[in-house]
Parts: C-alpha cells; sequence; structure tokens
C-alpha cells in the first residue's frame, strides 16, 4: 500500500492542464469534522505557532526540536547532493518565519510528457495496424498462432454483442488487438465463403512493408521484385516474416510484414508450406513509411490431412484475408499515432456512451470528421507538454497545410488562438515562459526608465529571473504595456482548448483506468519496447453506471491535484482548505457498508479515502495525534470491508498510545485481531501489542497467540569491516574482495564460503513475485468477466482482492496440486519460453535467468512452494511485499537440494513487523528461515 505524497502522485497520474471544477470546488460549503487551527492537543490556538527554514530543502518546519531534528534526519537520509555537511548544519542559524508552513518531507517527482517526435514511424513490432482481428474464438484464439502446437479444437466462432444504445453487455472483447467491433462490422467485408485448398494457388493479398527502419535497403523501386523470410527466432516476435529484395542480388532486407497478419501467415508457411515468393511492390514514394505491396501464393502442399488441419488451415487463411481487406480500407495517408488516437475516442464512445451528454458526443464525434492534417497537428500538440504554443515554432512534416489544419481546428473548438493582447492577461505568466532569454532581456531592456534601476540586476539572470522581474513590473502597473511588447516577440499562440482537454482527459482515464497509462502506451507497444499478454475482455457491467459517479470521482481527483500543487507551492492556505474539502465530503457520505472490489477503485470515495490517508500521515508529521485518531475512527466507520483496515487499526492504536490512552489503545489492538480484514503484518504488529499493553492489572489472561507469536527465530551473526558508521546512512562494508558492498552483498559471500556453498541472489519480494507469476500465468490471464477492461493491463484487476482466489478457486488449486507434486520446473520453463518479454505484474524478465529460477523451485520443493503460491493468491494485496532478503540453494546430488531465506540486517536494524511476519508464515510452509545479523568488527590493536 502506497503512503505519504506518493500516494497522492499515484492518484492523480498525468496532472490536468485545465481544471472545470476548482472554483466550485474551492467555493463550497466546508463541514469539516476538525478543526485545524488548534493545536496538536486539540485546544483552539488563534495564532500559528513559528516556522523554521530547512538549510537543506529549503522547507518550513514547525520550530519545535524534535521536528527540526526528525526533519533533518530525514533530509540526510536521502542521500541528495547538498553543500552541507552535518558539521555546517550544527553552526547554522535558523531563522523562524511568521508564516505556517506544512511540512512534506517528500521530494518532488518531475513530471515528463512522453512526446513521440518521429512521424508515426511503424517498426517490425507493431501491433496496431488496423487489424480486424475481433472476429472471436475461445480460449486465446488459437494461442496467437506461435507456430508451436495448436489447439485446433479450440477454434470457434462467436459474434460480438453490444450497441451504442445498450451499452451493459455481456460481450467478450479479445484484447491482443486493439479495435472496436463496431469499425470492423462497418468495414470489413464479410468472407465466409468456402475455402478449398487447391483454389489458394496464385491467390493474392495486398498488404504493406513496415519497419522500414531495420531496412538495408532504403530505397525502393516500383515494380520491384520482393520474396519473404520467416524469422522464428526473432526476440520481439517469433511469427515475423522479413521482406527481401529479390532485384538487388544479394536478398537485401526491406522491412517487416504487419504483425497483424504474419501472426496467420506464418504457421500456414510453416505446416502447410504455403511459399510467397515472386511479389510484386506496387509504388514508393520518396517518404513513404508503410510501402504497398502484392503478395502471391505460388506454391501449398496439400495431401489431404486431417479435418483438424484442414479446419485450422481455413481459419487461418480467412483470418489473413481478414487482415488484407481490413488494411486496405485504412485511409492511406493515416499515421499510426492518428489512428491510435481516433481508436481511443471511438472506443470510449463506443464502450461508455451513457457517461457523456449528447452535446459531448457530438463534439468528440467531430474529431473523425476533421482533415487529416487538423488530426494529426491536434494529436501531436495534446501530447507535448504546452498548454501554450508559439506558431511559428510548430512544424511537422506530416501536416502539409499548417495554417489551414489550425484554423479548421479552432473552428471546431479544439484549439484556442491568442493573437490579441488585450486577451492575455490571464495568461500572461506562461506567455513569457515561451520567449528565450534573450527576447526577454531585449524587453527588460525597453522597460520604462523609472523601472530600469531596479530590473538593471537582473539582465544577467536565469530564464525564471527574468520573468519575474517582467511580472513585477506589470503587477506594480509599471509596464501596462507587457502584454504587446510580449505578443510581439511570440506571434499568434495557440493551445488546445479547455473543453477538449476536459474530454479527452476524461476519454484517457476510461481507456486506461488508472492515471498512469496515456497515449504513450501506444507508442511503447508500437515502438516494441513492452508487449502485452493475451487475454479476453468479458465485460458485463460497467465501472460507473451514471455519469454522476464519474463526476464525483473527477472531482476527487481534482482535489488531489489542487492539494499536491499546493504543496509545491507552499500555499499552505490552499492546502488546509483542500484538506477540510475532503473531510467535509467524507463527512455528508453516508457508511459505506460495501466491499472494495476492482470496480470501486475509481470511485469518488476511494479517491477521497486516499486523500484523507495523506492527511492523516501529514497530521503525525506534525504531532497532531487527536486529529489523526478522529479520521481514523471515521476511516474504520466508513469502511468496513477494506485490505487496508490493518493498516488503520495498528496506526489508531498507536496515536492512542501517544495520547495516554494506553486503555482504548488495547481495545483497539484487540478489536483489530477479530477484524478478517486485519492481517499479514498489520495483524502481527496488533498481536505484539496486545501482549505488551495487555499485562495486569489491564489483562491477567495470556493470549493463545502468545506462543505462536514469540517463537524464536534463528539468528547468524557475522561480521565485516565497516565503510561508514554515520547514522541514518545505509551501511556499507568492505567485501571478502576487497570491493565495497552493502550487508546483503557481505552476507551473500558468508553463506557462499564458511557459511555452506550456498548459492543465491539479493532479491527480497522480486523473484518469488515472478515464480509465482510464471506458475500462474495462465491462471492470471483466464476468462474471468469484468476483471479485464483493456488491452494495456499486465493483471487482471481483482488480483489484489480477495475475488482473486475465490472465483478462480478451482483452478488454483488444480495448478498448485502440480506444483506440490513437483511439476513446478517444468510449468516454469514452458512459461518462460512461451510468454518471454511479456509484460506481466511482478514478473522481471531481466533481474533473473531461467537457470536461477529453475534451480530455486528445484531446491525450495513443491509442498513449500504450492503452499507460498496459496497465500499469493488469497491475498496478494498484503503478501506481495516483505520478504526476506536473500533466496539460497544449494544441490546435495543431481536432483535434490535444499533452499533457505534469509532476512540480513545491518548494525542498529531491526525486523519490521511485516518481515517477522513474513519469517513466521514461512516457517509455517515449512521453510528453513534466518536472521544474518551483520556488525562493525573490533578493531585491532597495535
Amino acid at each position: 500500500m502506497l503512503t505519504g505524497r506518493e500516494s497522492l502522485i499515484r492518484l492523480i497520474g498525468k496532472r490536468r492542464r485545465f481544471l472545470p471544477n476548482r472554483d466550485s470546488l474551492l467555493s463550497s460549503p466546508i463541514q469539516s469534522s476538525f478543526n485545524l487551527c488548534s493545536d496538536k492537543n486539540g485546544a483552539a490556538n488563534s495564532t500559528p505557532s513559528p516556522m523554521v527554514t530547512c538549510p537543506v530543502c529549503a522547507i518550513n518546519v514547525p520550530d519545535d526540536d524534535s521536528v527540526v531534528n526528525s526533519h533533518l534526519d530525514a533530509c540526510l537520509s536521502r542521500g541528495t547532493k547538498r553543500k552541507l555537511s552535518q558539521r555546517t548544519l550544527l553552526q547554522f542559524n535558523f531563522s523562524a518565519q511568521s508564516k505556517v508552513h506544512i511540512q512534506c518531507n517528500e521530494t518532488d517527482l518531475s513530471r515528463t510528457d512522453v512526446v513521440c517526435e518521429s512521424p508515426g514511424e511503424i517498426l517490425p513490432q507493431n501491433a496496431f495496424c488496423g487489424s480486424p482481428d475481433y472476429v472471436l474464438v475461445e480460449e486465446n484464439d488459437i494461442n496467437h498462432c506461435d507456430g508451436s502446437q495448436l489447439n485446433f479444437k479450440s477454434v470457434k466462432k462467436t459474434n460480438i454483442g453490444g450497441s451504442i444504445e445498450t451499452p451493459i453487455n455481456h460481450q467478450r472483447i479479445h484484447c491482443q488487438n486493439h479495435v472496436s467491433s463496431s469499425s470492423l462490422n462497418s468495414e470489413v467485408p464479410k468472407l465466409d465463403v468456402d475455402v478449398i485448398i487447391d483454389d489458394i494457388f496464385g491467390a493474392t493479398l495486398q498488404t504493406f512493408i513496415v519497419g522500414r527502419r531495420f531496412s538495408d535497403e532504403k530505397g525502393i523501386n516500383f515494380g520491384a521484385h520482393i520474396t519473404l523470410l520467416r524469422e522464428p527466432h526473432n526476440v520481439k516476435d517469433p511469427n515475423a516474416i522479413k521482406v527481401l529484395s529479390v532485384d538487388s542480388g544479394c536478398c537485401k532486407a526491406l522491412g517487416y510484414l504487419p504483425r497483424e497478419l504474419s501472426q496467420y501467415l506464418s504457421p500456414l508457411i510453416e505446416k502447410f508450406c504455403l511459399d510467397f515468393e515472386g511479389t510484386y511492390i506496387l509504388f514508393s514514394s520518396k517518404n513513404s513509411i508503410d510501402v504497398p505491396i502484392t503478395i502471391t501464393c505460388n506454391k501449398v502442399i496439400s495431401n489431404g490431412g486431417k479435418d483438424d488441419d484442414i479446419e485450422v488451415f481455413k481459419f487461418l487463411w480467412k483470418k489473413a484475408l481478414r487482415v488484407a481487406e481490413f488494411a486496405k480500407n485504412l485511409p492511406s495517408n493515416m499515421l499510426k499515432y492518428q489512428h491510435n488516437f481516433n481508436l481511443l475516442i471511438q472506443e470510449v464512445l463506443r464502450s461508455t456512451p451513457h457517461l457523456f451528454t449528447d452535446d459531448e458526443k457530438i463534439f468528440m464525434e467531430s474529431f473523425s470528421a476533421l482533415s487529416g492534417d487538423s488530426q494529426r497537428i491536434f494529436v501531436r500538440l495534446y501530447t507535448r507538454k504546452g498548454p501554450w504554443f508559439r506558431l511559428s515554432n510548430i512544424s511537422y512534416s506530416e501536416v502539409s497545410n499548417l495554417q489551414e489544419a489550425i484554423k479548421e481546428l479552432s473552428g471546431n473548438g479544439f484549439l484556442c488562438l491568442l493573437e490579441d493582447a488585450n486577451e492575455l492577461h490571464d495568461d500572461i505568466k506562461e506567455i513569457c515562459n515561451l520567449l528565450t532569454v534573450s527576447e526577454l532581456r531585449e524587453i527588460l531592456k525597453v522597460l520604462p526608465s523609472e523601472d530600469m534601476t531596479r530590473q538593471s540586476s537582473n539582465h544577467g539572470s536565469r530564464k525564471q529571473d527574468l520573468i519575474a522581474s517582467l511580472l513585477c513590473s506589470y503587477e506594480d502597473r509599471l509596464c501596462q504595456l507587457l502584454p504587446s511588447m510580449v505578443l510581439d516577440k511570440t506571434g499568434i499562440c495557440i493551445r488546445i482548448s479547455s473543453k477538449a482537454e476536459s474530454f479527452l482527459w476524461r476519454a484517457e482515464r476510461l481507456f486506461f483506468l488508472n492515471g498512469d497509462q496515456d497515449l504513450s502506451a501506444f507508442l511503447l507497444v508500437d515502438l516494441g519496447i513492452v508487449k502485452y499478454p493475451i487475454y479476453n475482455c468479458i465485460i458485463s457491467k460497467q465501472i460507473f453506471s451514471n455519469r454522476s459517479d464519474l463526476l464525483a470521482y473527477e472531482e476527487a481527483i481534482e482535489l488531489a491535484q489542487i492539494m499536491d500543487q499546493s504543496l509545491d507551492e507552499n500555499n499552505v492556505e490552499l492546502v488546509l482548505r483542500c484538506i477540510m474539502i475532503a473531510d467535509s465530503q467524507i463527512s455528508s457520505t453516508s457508511s459505506i457498508s460495501h466491499c472494495l472490489s476492482c470496480f470501486s477503485l475509481n470511485s469518488p470515495d476511494y479517491d477521497l479515502f486516499n486523500i484523507i490517508l495523506f492527511i492523516v500521515l501529514m497530521l503525525l508529521h506534525c504531532y497532531r495525534y487527536k486529529d489523526a485518531v478522529n479520521l481514523l475512527k471515521r476511516l474504520l466507520i466508513s469502511f468496513i470491508c477494506d485490505g487496508r483496515r490493518g493498516y488503520w487499526t495498528l496506526r489508531l492504536s498507536i496515536d492512542l498510545e501517544h495520547l495516554s490512552c494506553p486503555n482504548e489503545s488495547l481495545s483497539v489492538a484487540e478489536e483489530g485481531l477479530l477484524d478478517p480484514w486485519v492481517r499479514a503484518g498489520s495483524r502481527m504488529a496488533l498481536q505484539r501489542r496486545v501482549l505488551r499493553l495487555g499485562k495486569p492489572p489491564r489483562r491477567w489472561k495470556t493470549p493463545s497467540f502468545s506462543e505462536s507469536i514469540q517463537r524464536n527465530i534463528t539468528e547468524v551473526h557475522i561480521q565485516g569491516r565497516p565503510l561508514n558508521r554515520e547514522t541514518g546512512m545505509k551501511s556499507r562494508f568492505y567485501g571478502e574482495d576487497g570491493e565495497q558492498c552493502g550487508v546483503e552483498q557481505l552476507a551473500l559471500q558468508f553463506f557462499a564460503g564458511e557459511g555452506g556453498g550456498w548459492r543465491g541472489v539479493h532479491t527480497e519480494s522480486g523473484i518469488w513475485l515472478t515464480i509465482f507469476g510464471l506458475l500462474m500465468w495462465d491462471i492470471l490471464f483466464s476468462d474471468v468477466p469484468d476483471v479485464f477492461r483493456s488491452r494495456f493491463q499486465t493483471a487482471p484487476l481483482d488480483l489484489a482482492t480477495d475475488s482473486f482466489y475465490v472465483v478462480r478457486k478451482n483452478l488454483i488449486e488444480s495448478q498448485l496440486q502440480k506444483i506440490q507434486d513437483g511439476m513446478a520446473e517444468e510449468i516454469i520453463i514452458t512459461s518462460w519460453e512461451s510468454h518471454m518479454g511479456t509484460a506481466c505484474k511482478g514478473v522481471n524478465w531481466d533481474r533473473h535467468s531461467l537457470s536461477e529460477l529453475r534451480a530455486a523451485v528445484a531446491c525450495i520443493g513443491g509442498p513449500c512452494l504450492a503452499s507460498l503460491c496459496r497465500h499469493l493468491a488469497q491475498d496478494y494485496g498484503s503478501w506481495s511485499s516483505g520478504m526476506p532478503d536473500l533466496l539460497l540453494w544449494r544441490f546435495h546430488e543431481e536432483y535434490r537440494g535444499e533452499a533457505k531465506l534469509v532476512e540480513v540486517k545491518g548494525p542498529k536494524d531491526r525486523l519490521s513487523e511485516q518481515q517477522r511476519a513474513w519469517l513466521l508464515l514461512l516457517m509455517d510452509c515449512g521453510f528453513n528461515v534466518e536472521v544474518c545479523k551483520v556488525s562493525p568488527a573490533a578493531p585491532t590493536s597495535m
């Protein structure tokens, strides 16, 4: 579970340029349940406490010795570059401030907008070329036809249900390719004619050469002869088919066939020996990226094979025809990013029409009616940071008539133009950012004479200093002509309209279902950087049942962004107001008795409670325990079915003890142990609190779990030559080879040597999540309704919920039985070879080799591995972190070995409750576990 500023940033995702509800949110009546103008004990406080400025990070913190010391420890432990040493800090004179500032220890994370500057270049790994692969088949559409053994019995035709009039249907969408069913039905002709194998000889397909950047032959002549070559060992796509030039005499590579076509032609070429030599290029323009070609089948082997083989042959050929036919209907001048953008809008309108008004639908649908130039320039600007752009600086090779495109976009409400200096007042700061340093200095030189003296010192300053000088003059009414002077330099400026920005932000959220992904996700797939798994999207419910739920969700996101921006600007008053607004909205919500499922992750209540959690942490940093206690109590009352209840309960018990309420703290801990949603490390921590607080005369009877919780964990002590002894810094030692290393590497060296010849890795939870993902791959991506709703998912939406195990119990237990019977290594090998490089949550293909994974699972043994996988399947959210640092193994014979897990602790370090819970659980599962404590070696006397 993410906490602190990171949770707030993750909630917001990409910041919005315009916040349409900002004014209404900030002006809404507030009925907050706590008084932020009181002191940390809850007493009324009319005067704010004095603040001091941290000399390391320049953040203002309360003038309290304990607060200042804690803050400095956090700053120094981050290891950021700084000019101050601890000696100079001791000599520093902290200056008190009169204005209250909220402390925020987390560093500001910079946000980077991904911009595609290349004109839609398509690579051989292109996954979005307009494939009509929405003709659906059961069980993964014969496994993507990757050349492996085909499941012939799985081929079934499935009709796609759903229309704009009835958005909620039990529909199945094959998420390997991404074309809306509506576009498929309207654009692709029916090809259900009977296929006769002998008639395929001489048949032609019109397609394209893509991936020209990988070609050896840069120039392509009209009518040139080409041939096709399979590349089964292509690491990006095992179905890749390379296009070679025959006329050059040395068979130089021209590019590749589109992935959507090659996935069907590849098994036809390999299994049925189809040959497409002697094909011809139709034409090729100078800047053409997709080169149109016609390929002709001049060889096919038909031995009257089995009926199943014939059916598969017919199916693959029909699919290849459909792909080629659909590609012909795509506009020849539509670039990849333009097509992806249109696809996103069309899919959102098709799947969630009930969330948009008629006017909004008309506006969004009007985008497809714009000219190609207008669409391309809009997508380019939308994916850039902005918000304002100088028209004179905009130039893209794929846009032939920029002026007409801008005019069309402006006339249809997609762009705003700034041509009049009288309209510049509200955006003058953002427009000034478009000026170069030399332009800013030129404007400063012509400032009125009475202001020259004050500004002359800033002429050689940084750009932001120059802008600040200009704005200061403008605000002081010393330079009223500044808007005209700025606009004379920039010329006409343009930006995405707030209306278009709001609608498209909403469309991205509805399409990706999170704030982490945007249009760059298409680009990563097009470039072959990310490959998503194959699964079926079976949709029977809508995430947002009505428009009001969506608007409430958007308001919660806006409130989080206002708070995040206010923290960046150190705007204390606005932060406090956002806190009280969030608290007021939670207060107006009745008790929420429903359980959190994968759908409520996009609910306003979920987002508001994330904001409240951040508020709790802020209050704790300021030692405002009473306010934190009130908020935590309301969280526990409001969400009665939530995996975070363990954290809330533990935090509440600790804060009550800080308020000198040990009896109530003990009662909260005891009640938490009866809560089925309190699990893992939180449960362990509450049990330890009950044992510590529940001594006579508060409690006389020892709890039944006392023996289990107080079990001893084997400890190993090793000594090393320390490199540093600084408090708050990560311990560093000299290893056995004399090189610098951490405590984990030092422990690995010890166990490999005198510790018993163990091999292993420092991985924490990483290797276990990789093993779990590979062992459970087919279960993770099995056909379950409503857990896959987008092409860009790496795991089902319910993975971290209780429903994951409940819904798939039979499948999971069947797989666990295979693991327990010793088939884990075989499953690992199969998953690795079948899905290598495919993105899956928890699976890290680069960190661990297949040999390491095979050795690990072989030495761990089936029973232990099955037990661990069962815990992860039942409660992935609680058990996916906190695993021991080291996984060690050693073989006694060729096929027999043993494994051990080791938690490494440096000097002055101790086990967390989550780590202790893991170690005790692993002991119950049959694992051999140890705690390795590293201490500095005593200095030798001379």
